[in-house]
């Protein structure tokens, strides 16, 4: 889909940037796929705020999507491409020839009466679900399980994809779109393609306003609290922090390493995203 960029007719309108979302559903969605969503403000079950600067926005409808892809060998018809406000990527609703209906996540260049299939063996169509040992090396992939049966874990924003770059005994070589080389086991499903939506990045919100109605609240730097706020806080007039930047909570931020050294799933990555880009 492409951007929409609109004329300085306010001040919210100057420079505001969004997706044409002309071509999608207008209506609502389907009943039976859907649930209520309570909104929790970035609290816990104690009250207490576990996740800052959210809270407020407009009320939302959960569409459930499914990510296992488990109805095998039997095709389903794209009725129609739909927003969804939980997710950067659109869904696909899809109905099988049983009559069934689902709300897949939508690929780039699938349209409304196009077929899909989840298979052990299927086209490398966009669309089409299918396990590691049935796909053919260089295919571009999306919505990429971790353990058998889990459902798709890796890469379902908008936008992203990982690449099938060889085969390594009972796994399968995945590169992701940060540049990681990752093993998974040659069992798990993904689907054929690169998620919907890969302008979602490219938006300009205009204004505070639009950023409150997606539940996002202000975020106040560090450096402008008080000692007892934030470790970057105090100081006589205006300071810069003074120190490494760290989190409130005084874990190093802004780039710093935190990851531990021997977590488990270390092993199965072959390259971390931070390696040095080849050619550079």
């Amino acid at each position: 889909m492409a951007l929409k960029s609109y004329k300085p007719t306010t001040p919210g309108q100057r420079g505001l940037v969004l997706i044409d979302r002309s071509e999608l559903w207008k209506g609502r969605p389907v009943k039976s796929l859907t649930e209520g969503l309570t909104k929790k403000g970035g609290r816990n079950n104690t009250g207490r705020i576990t996740m800052r600067r959210k809270g407020g926005g407009a009320k939302r409808l959960y569409r459930i999507v499914d990510f296992k892809r488990s109805k095998m060998d039997m095709p389903a018809t794209v009725e129609r491409i739909e927003y969804d406000p939980n997710r950067t990527a659109f869904i696909a609703l899809v109905k099988y020839e049983d009559g069934t209906q689902n709300y897949i996540l939508a690929p780039q260049r699938l349209g409304v009466g196009d077929q899909v299939v989840a298979s052990s063996k299927a086209d490398v169509k966009p669309g089409n679900a299918m396990p590691f040992s049935g796909m053919p090396i260089g295919t571009i992939v999306h919505n990429i399980e971790l353990k058998p049966g889990k459902g798709g874990q890796i890469a379902r924003a908008a936008g992203t994809y990982g690449q099938f770059v060889g085969r390594d005994g009972s796994y399968a070589q995945v590169r992701l779109s940060s540049g990681e080389l990752r093993l998974v086991r040659q069992e798990c499903m993904a689907t054929v393609g690169a998620v919907s939506n890969p302008d979602n990045s490219n938006q300009n919100l205009g204004k505070a306003g639009r950023n409150r109605h997606k539940g996002i609240r202000p975020s106040v730097r560090g450096v402008v609290m008080n000692p007892v706020d934030h470790p970057h806080g105090g100081g006589e007039g205006r300071t810069s922090g003074g120190r490494n930047p760290v989190t409130p909570w005084g874990k190093p931020t802004k780039g710093a390493r935190t990851r531990k050294k021997n977590k488990e799933s270390s092993k199965y990555i072959l390259r971390s995203r931070h390696a040095k880009k080849k050619g550079r």
